[in-house]
């Protein structure tokens, strides 16, 4: 059985750890403003792209090559949303996972710079804007972020601005 985690041995402040939810590494403290974090690479297959396109945005640019073709684009693409969606993974996989996170209350921008295609590979980085503790909750640090995602050329391809909540490694220490 795993104890709750106190602010002196701070294991696993979101619940019992298990294969499914690694230790936590990473703390609100761990997000000073100016800190940049790397995420990635990722593949962008045919196949992803056309089962994301068909469940959640199916747009004839983003499922057939003769629409995509006649479309601005001239070639398959991804849908947007699935840009931002495998964003968020390679984020997941390289930090979020193992961190203190407890969500987002929202993106403040988003904004999708060019076409991601079949035999794209993605990755990004994280730089962190602002860091302060939550004033109404003194065991949660807010964190605003810029995330840029780039293709293999590193041409950039999305930008996300937004918050994030982590819980604190020392709640209610100044900073």
């Amino acid at each position: 059985m795993t104890t709750p985690a106190s602010p002196e041995s701070p294991q696993s402040p979101s619940g019992p750890e298990s294969p499914d939810r690694p230790a936590t590494r990473l703390w609100w403290e761990d997000f000073p403003a100016g800190s940049v974090h790397s995420f990635g690479p990722m593949a962008v297959t045919r196949e992803a792209v056309l089962d994301f396109a068909g469940r959640w945005d199916p747009q004839p640019f983003h499922l057939d090559d003769a629409a995509a073709e006649a479309s601005l684009f001239k070639k398959l693409s991804a849908s947007g949303w699935h840009t931002a969606a495998m964003t968020m993974r390679m984020q997941c996989d390289a930090y979020l996972l193992a961190s203190s996170s407890l969500g987002s209350p929202g993106l403040d921008a988003l904004k999708w710079h060019q076409p991601v295609s079949p035999g794209d590979t993605l990755h990004g980085r994280l730089t962190v804007l602002e860091a302060r503790p939550m004033n109404s909750k003194p065991d949660i640090g807010l964190v605003r972020s810029r995330w840029e995602t780039f293709n293999q050329h590193d041409a950039l391809v999305l930008t996300m601005e937004g918050w994030g909540m982590f819980r604190r490694r020392h709640p209610g220490t100044p900073q």
